[in-house]
């Protein structure tokens, strides 16, 4: 029995990575990919389980390598998410979520074309800016680079299989957990996690 892979993705600021935290404590059997990154480790952040903090030249081995299913380079760092990790959760029959941007999410749905993808967007622009300088981490030059890149991301909502609208979090959050068990709930899926059953259920009773 093979996992079902799931991807979110998202502008910066618009609350992807506080839903799948919420949504990791209400679902279960569903395994997050942590990704490695070149980036800076931020105040909180743990090697790990936040992020691999990985050296640009040991990165770029590993794209060499073939080691990542997907990998992008953002605002001038890189971002993968290592295959033989996925590949490894999903064959033990365990979901796999993978939160990463919408580059990433196209190079995955070439790669695992049944994967189910999810977009989040804010509901404005206004509110997707005022999210962005409530972090208080960047400059007002920044902030408006990041809302200018955020609407070209926010245009690839298109190539997903879901739309989640983040205007109210629990709303948002229910979506989001609607999508997962949908999902699980689909014939496919269900004869084959419980095929022992099934098979009990429709036999005929001997007489």
């Amino acid at each position: 029995m093979s996992g079902l892979l799931f991807v979110v993705s998202a502008a910066s600021g618009t609350g992807k990575t506080s839903l799948v935290k919420a949504l990791l404590d209400r679902v279960t059997n569903l395994h997050v990919s942590v990704s490695h990154t070149t980036r800076g480790q931020r105040p909180g952040e743990l090697d790990g389980v936040h992020y691999h903090f990985t050296e640009k030249d040991s990165f770029l081995a590993l794209v060499e390598q073939g080691g990542f299913i997907e990998y992008a380079e953002v605002f001038g760092n890189y971002y993968g998410t290592a295959q033989a990790t996925v590949k490894e959760q999903l064959a033990k029959g365990h979901d796999v979520l993978l939160e990463i941007d919408w580059q990433g999410a196209q190079q995955v749905r070439k790669l695992f074309p049944d994967s189910k993808q999810i977009f989040i967007l804010p509901p404005s622009q206004f509110d997707l800016r005022q999210r962005l300088s409530n972090r208080g981490t960047d400059s007002v030059e920044v902030i408006e680079r990041r809302l200018g890149c955020a609407v070209e991301d926010m245009q690839q909502y298109v190539n997903f299989d879901y739309v989640i609208i983040n205007d109210d979090f629990n709303k948002a959050l229910h979506d989001l957990e609607s999508v997962i068990i949908a999902n699980r709930l689909v014939i496919t899926q269900q004869a084959s996690r419980h095929q022992k059953m099934i098979s009990e259920l429709i036999t005929p009773v001997e007489k």
